[in-house]
């Protein structure tokens, strides 16, 4: 359900199961900038350090979420989902936003237009690709940089 158009990536039809768009990289110590639009109910978000490509999910990767209405919004858009809870709570329905991660060694930040949402110093997953989620909604993703560290 992925397709470039006018100068983005863009998912939306998601169902049951999320599908991914992966980096035949693999990443260490990075930083990552990338400008994201969803929707209001959309379910996306940025995998890193994917240890496994063919089965990507909080077991094998750190997943910063983008994810505005998650029953649990302590792991909402800009936390690192079981890992770094978000604080101050962000919504990034209906809009372009700017989305910065920051991984080095077992340190991790993301930031979330200029606004660093969660930190955490965590050593479980220490390289591998990225991998942009689609799980329901309209996602879009444009202007991915990655810059190794």
């Amino acid at each position: 359900n992925w397709r470039l158009e006018d100068g983005y990536a863009q998912a939306d039809l998601g169902g049951a199961a999320s599908s991914f768009l992966v980096t035949k990289k693999s990443y260490k110590d990075f930083q990552l900038r990338a400008e994201v639009w969803v929707d209001d109910t959309a379910n996306s978000g940025i995998f890193i350090r994917c240890t496994n490509p063919k089965d990507i999910g909080t077991k094998t990767a750190y997943e910063v979420n983008i994810y505005d209405t998650r029953p649990d919004p302590s792991y909402g858009t800009g936390a690192i989902v079981d890992v770094a809870k978000v604080n101050p709570i962000h919504k990034a329905g209906g809009r372009w936003n700017t989305m910065e991660i920051v991984a080095n060694g077992s340190q991790l930040k993301v930031s979330m237009n200029g606004v660093v949402t969660s930190e955490a110093n965590n050593s479980k997953f220490s390289e591998g690709p990225i991998a942009l989620q689609s799980a329901g909604g309209i996602i879009k993703f444009r202007k991915l940089e990655i810059k190794p560290i």
